[in-house]
Formats: structure tokens, C-alpha cells, sequence
């Protein structure tokens, strides 16, 4: 069978997936947004995972017009799943990708999802809706695949290739098609899944161990700190055993860590299963942006600063070092937290998007802080720019006397005023 192939979403995920696969067949990549696919035809990739260059040599189609993919047989769907404000998982964009894809999908089809969900939304949500808007029958008419992705936003040294790729089918049949489209592209080899449940279980536990494990290590700074212990030494001296696990206390979003722990929840509470841990780990995590704000604030009085027009700087915004996505960033509820104090923040990036972060935060972007203005800087973000300062660079843009959080232990101990 001569496979090609439709991406439908083309954000950090979708984009690079499209490109590895247009090295091996036909490739459209769809996306709902007119101005992303502007963007990429421009050679401009926003989230900053390809290159002008790899766009330039790429042969995928870019379109956001879905009838340009009904001639393909194969279909990757990798739109986001997020949780709404009661943190409850969100597929409504799931549902109108399948909806969409559902009035074209045609016979012999396969259809493989690389979305977070929880177990059994590919073949019991997903495999549904497809079903009923193109009246075919699931395992007879079309097949469903369900391959988690595996990205690591900002990360350069490990592509799409380069991770071993989870796959599973809705058959044993629907298994061996979508481990025939994955095997040329992924370098580092596949993992054949027993189920489509099992597949959309590993992926979400991936990022509940990270999120419970950085909840241990935020708790436990929590308890140093009010003792007088410096964290960063206890894990220095902790990590010389060889099983220690290397967590570091921090801001905890992004659409991953911050996001999935919900759904297995959801799963859970919908199965009348207990998910304390779980519970637990993201709740300490949800709270390290008021832990950390409040700790700012008293070494602010401390030192006899008023906190009344106090101006801050927060130095990084997005939600991980060396990517320009600010979704779910817990930076935002940092800013929320100090402004509450009645202090006025400014804010700098160099990886963020100034549109986007005017739309997120509702606030500028500084171009350049000015010198001798500010009471305090908290340096949120570890970004390679921030790595590379000396911490002289920071301290004159302060006020004499006056304070630095370093947040995510860039500097020594000795060179900065505070941290987690």
C-alpha cells in the first residue's frame, strides 16, 4: 500500500512529525490556523522546534484547507488536549479534529493519534465519532493507531527520530500499520504496545512520575528553607549516591507535567479509583508560585523594602527554558502573586513571542530593563542567555541593596540574595 500521509495539527509536536515523515512518503500537513500555515510557507516556524533551513528543504504540503488531505490513507492527529479551569480534561478539539476527519475518511483508512488522553478515548471517544460522521465500521471500514508523542520542547539533541516510539492499534492488523508507518522514521526504534489502552496509560504516567517526583523535591525545600537548609547543597550532596534521582524545586506548567497528572486523575475518579498521590503532587506543584512569591515578599521586607510600587523584574516567562511557548507557564501566577502586593512588574524574555505574551500575561515585553530601577528580580526561567550572564549583569538593574531571587539556582549561593 502506498501510503500518504495528513498531519493534522502542526504545532511543536505535528510540525517536526510532518517533516521526519516527508523523508519517506507523501506528506500534507493541516492546521486550523491560516496564520500558522503563513508562517511555515514563509519559512518562519514560531515554536522555534525547526529551523528556516529544514523548512526550506521540506517537501511536506502546508494547508489549512482539509480537502487537501483527502487523498491521503494514513492520518496523524496531534492537536492539543488541555484541561479546562476546573482542570478537567478538554477534547473539544480533539472532537472537532475527528468530526472534520470524519467527512472524508474513506475506506481501508487508518487513523493514528498522538494526543495525550486518558485510556480509552482513542477507540471509545475518538473511534465513535469517526464511525458515525463517516459510517464506517471501526476494524472492517478503518483502522485506529494511537502513538503517544514523545517531544521535548526546546530540546536540540533529541528529534522526533531519536526517542523510541510507543505504537498500538485497534487490531492486531490496525498494530502492524501503524508500526509499518513509524518503523522508517524513528531511528531509535518502536515499542509495540499490547493496547491502545496501554499506549495512552504509559504515556500519561511518563509525566505523572516527573510531576510527583519535582512535588517531593518542592516540598522538601519548603521544609529546608524555613530551617535554614540550602536546598541546592542537600541534592549537590544527595546526588553523589548512584541511585538518587536528580529533581531540582521549581515553577511546575507547560501542557505536559502540569497537564496530564488531570487526566489520569479524571480517569481515576471515573473508575471510582483513589488518586491521592496524585492529588497531592499536583497540588504542592500548583501552589510553588504563591510558595515562591511570599518568600520574595519577606525577604523584600526584610531588607526594608515597601512593597507598595516596589518594581520587580521576573526574568523569564516561559514555562521551561530555551522555548518561546508560555502555555500554562506558572510564571503568570508568580506575576499574579507579586502584583497582589501591590508591586509593579516588568517582564523579559528572549525566547518569548511579544504578541503572545501580551495576549497571556496582558503585559509588555521589555526590549531592555533599564539600570538602577528595580527593587528586586526574581530569575524565573533558566534559559541558556540567563546561564551565560555574570551575575554582575543582573545586579545593575537594581536599586543598591536590593534583592535577587534566583528561582532556579543559575548562580552560587553566594551570588544572589535567594533561592528555592
Amino acid at each position: 500500500m502506498v501510503n500518504k500521509i495528513g498531519i493534522i495539527g502542526l504545532g511543536y509536536v505535528g510540525l517536526p512529525l510532518a517533516v521526519a515523515m516527508s523523508k519517506h512518503f507523501d506528506v500534507t500537513g493541516f492546521d486550523i490556523s491560516a496564520k500558522r500555515i503563513s508562517s511555515l510557507c514563509n519559512l518562519l516556524d514560531e515554536t522555534g522546534e525547526l529551523t528556516e533551513h529544514e523548512l526550506k528543504c521540506t517537501e511536506v504540503i502546508f494547508t489549512n484547507r482539509l480537502s487537501d488531505c483527502e487523498t491521503c490513507n494514513v492520518f496523524i492527529i496531534t492537536v492539543p488536549t488541555p484541561v479546562d479551569e476546573a482542570n478537567i480534561p478538554d477534547l473539544s478539539l480533539l472532537k472537532h479534529a475527528c468530526d472534520e476527519l470524519g467527512s472524508i475518511l474513506k475506506k481501508d483508512d487508518l487513523v493514528i493519534f498522538e494526543s495525550t488522553v486518558y485510556p480509552g478515548t482513542t477507540r471509545d471517544f475518538c473511534g465513535k465519532i469517526l464511525s458515525e460522521k463517516s459510517n464506517l465500521i471501526l476494524n472492517k471500514d478503518f483502522y485506529l493507531g494511537y502513538s503517544p508523542e514523545r517531544i521535548n520542547p526546546g530540546d536540540q539533541n533529541r528529534s522526533v527520530k531519536d526517542i523510541v516510539k510507543v505504537v498500538s492499534g485497534s487490531s492486531d492488523y490496525a498494530t502492524q500499520l501503524v508500526a509499518e508507518i513509524y518503523y522508517p522514521v524513528i531511528s531509535a526504534g518502536l515499542h509495540i504496545a499490547s493496547s491502545l489502552e496501554v499506549a495512552e496509560a504509559a504515556k500519561i504516567i511518563e509525566n505523572v512520575q516527573r510531576d510527583i517526583n519535582i512535588a517531593l523535591i518542592n516540598e522538601l525545600s519548603e521544609i529546608f528553607y524555613v530551617t535554614g537548609i540550602d536546598t541546592a547543597d542537600v541534592l549537590k550532596a544527595a546526588g553523589t549516591k548512584w541511585n538518587f534521582h536528580a529533581y531540582t524545586p521549581g515553577l511546575v506548567g507547560g501542557h505536559c507535567i502540569g497537564i496530564d497528572p488531570y487526566y489520569l486523575k479524571y480517569f481515576a475518579d471515573k473508575n471510582s479509583t483513589p488518586s491521592q498521590l496524585i492529588s497531592a503532587g499536583r497540588e504542592i506543584n500548583d501552589s510553588m508560585a504563591k510558595r515562591a512569591a511570599v518568600r520574595f515578599i519577606k525577604k523584600l521586607c526584610g531588607s526594608n523594602i515597601s512593597l507598595t510600587n516596589a518594581r520587580i523584574l521576573v526574568a523569564g516567562v516561559t514555562f521551561k527554558e530555551n522555548c518561546p511557548d508560555v502555555r500554562n507557564s506558572k510564571v503568570k501566577d508568580l506575576i499574579k502573586e507579586l502584583e497582589a502586593f501591590n508591586c509593579k512588574v516588568d517582564i523579559i524574555d528572549p525566547h518569548a513571542d511579544r504578541d503572545t505574551v501580551l495576549d497571556y500575561f496582558n503585559k509588555e515585553l521589555l526590549e531592555t530593563p533599564c539600570d538602577d530601577v528595580y527593587d528586586g528580580i526574581v530569575i524565573s526561567v533558566a534559559h541558556d542567555e540567563y546561564k551565560a550572564k555574570k551575575i554582575d549583569d543582573f545586579r545593575k538593574l537594581l536599586k543598591p541593596n536590593n534583592i535577587i531571587f534566583d528561582l532556579k539556582c543559575i548562580f552560587e549561593k553566594h551570588e544572589t540574595d535567594l533561592r528555592l
